[in-house]
């Protein structure tokens, strides 16, 4: 189990003379080989700037810095895979934050790249290989030249082309989950926003906001052209935009117009669900589904995090409450990061806040933070940190009626027998 580094031009390495360890929050730690799959198709190995690699020396067994001017690795994984630990690292320099991205530990073995994740979902909807990119912008010239007019599709090519958005790609596909983004302003402000961030926070964000409000015949041209397959999923609440459910007045109509014309597919909000007035009515409208992102089932650790303007995370409850007894498949948004989602606390909280809110589905997304930054504002462990691996377990076993996963599914995914570890 060699450690993996990079040299100052950013060429891999794996060191014959270290063994490779992790980090689970402050803690580095080894890596067991139950916690190891394959490098996953789609996963990229980046280099951690500002950091050194920590390792343990094959020779005498201690832990020390791989001397040189060398960077610590990390692997970027694809949807559907959760992430168990952080790759072994110090900062150099502990001024600088790392790019938003969601740093995963990983290893050489004999026969290739290893890292320390699990497999949660099937990776298939959401593996970059599997969007042609030469369909992509045939796509994109062919609505954009069919709805001139229309500003969420011009928007919407360049997430898809620029960013490489998959959501935003399959709304040019028509296929799977679309997107349709509405909403410019936010009711809170994530310390992690990837659209939006002070100019004094330390991050780029790394891709921008949308920066109009859309008409409703904009949207509605958008849903009508990608619900027309049965398990199509047109979604509001994007990476590109703020909180969909401050744009209710937009929302609600849109829907109402859209089945009134066809009950083809299904609609779902990705949302903050504080503003539970306004989730309400997107309910009532006719909404399918809904993903909350959350961060924890702890106010102190939720506030921190979301820092939320006027609402707190009861709202957010009585928002996923109202969803699931009218009907709505709900599910979390739930970013997961090690040796923190992993402390007792944390998993005994997110357990009875699963329970009361009649959750379908827990989406396991990876945390893009700087670590350091992160663990920097929110509360300090009360408790042991029993492991990701083993978090996991419990919630199956606690959970047996939710589901574990990564992204959002069709009702019929429910209905279907289908094992935590899907077969692929």
């Amino acid at each position: 189990m060699n450690l993996v580094y990079a040299d100052a031009e950013g060429n891999v390495f794996d060191h014959p003379d270290y063994l490779a360890l992790g980090r689970n929050a402050e803690m580095i730690t080894e890596i067991l080989d139950e916690e190891l799959i394959p490098l996953p198709e789609g996963a990229t190995l980046v280099s951690l700037p500002f950091t050194r690699p920590v390792g343990i020396d094959a020779e005498t067994g201690e832990m020390k810095l791989v001397p040189g001017d060398y960077h610590a690795v990390g692997a970027l994984l694809p949807q559907g895979f959760t992430r168990l630990l952080l790759p072994g690292y110090v900062k150099s320099d502990k001024s600088k934050a790392l790019p938003l991205f969601g740093y995963t530990a990983v290893v050489w073995k004999e026969d290739g790249f290893y890292v320390a994740a699990r497999l949660t979902d099937n990776p298939y909807f959401w593996n970059p290989v599997n969007c042609d990119v030469d369909v992509l912008e045939s796509q994109v010239k062919h609505l954009t030249a069919k709805y001139p007019e229309n500003r969420l599709y011009a928007h919407l090519s360049n997430c898809a082309l620029g960013y490489e958005c998959l959501t935003a790609s399959n709304t040019f596909l028509q296929r799977w989950e679309g997107a349709v983004p509405v909403s410019y302003s936010c009711n809170a402000g994530c310390f992690g926003c990837i659209s939006e961030q002070p100019d004094d926070s330390g991050f780029v964000a790394p891709q921008t906001r949308m920066n109009f409000k859309p008409r409703v015949d904009e949207i509605t041209e958008i849903m009508l052209e990608h619900l027309k397959t049965p398990d199509s999923i047109i979604s509001f609440g994007q990476g590109c935009e703020g909180e969909p459910s401050t744009q209710a007045a937009l929302i609600i109509p849109a829907i109402k117009q859209v089945r009134e014309i066809t009950k083809m597919g299904y609609i779902n909000i990705n949302t903050n669900a504080g503003l539970t007035d306004h989730i309400r009515g997107i309910v009532d409208a006719g909404l399918d589904l809904m993903r909350v992102s959350t961060i924890s089932a702890i106010d102190e650790h939720y506030n921190a995090y979301y820092k939320p303007r006027a609402y707190t995370l009861k709202n957010v409850e009585k928002s996923l409450r109202y969803a699931a007894d009218k009907g709505v498949i709900t599910s979390i948004n739930y970013l997961v990061f090690p040796g923190v989602t992993d402390r007792e606390e944390e998993i005994e909280a997110m357990i009875d806040f699963v329970r009361r809110t009649g959750l379908k589905l827990i989406q396991l997304r990876n945390l893009n933070i700087d670590p350091e930054s992160y663990l920097g504002i929110i509360p300090k462990a009360k408790s042991e940190l029993l492991g990701m691996k083993a978090m996991l377990e419990i919630f199956e076993e606690e959970l047996p009626d939710v589901v574990l996963g990564s992204y959002s599914h069709t009702p019929k995914f429910y209905r279907s027998e289908r094992s935590v570890t899907p077969v692929l």
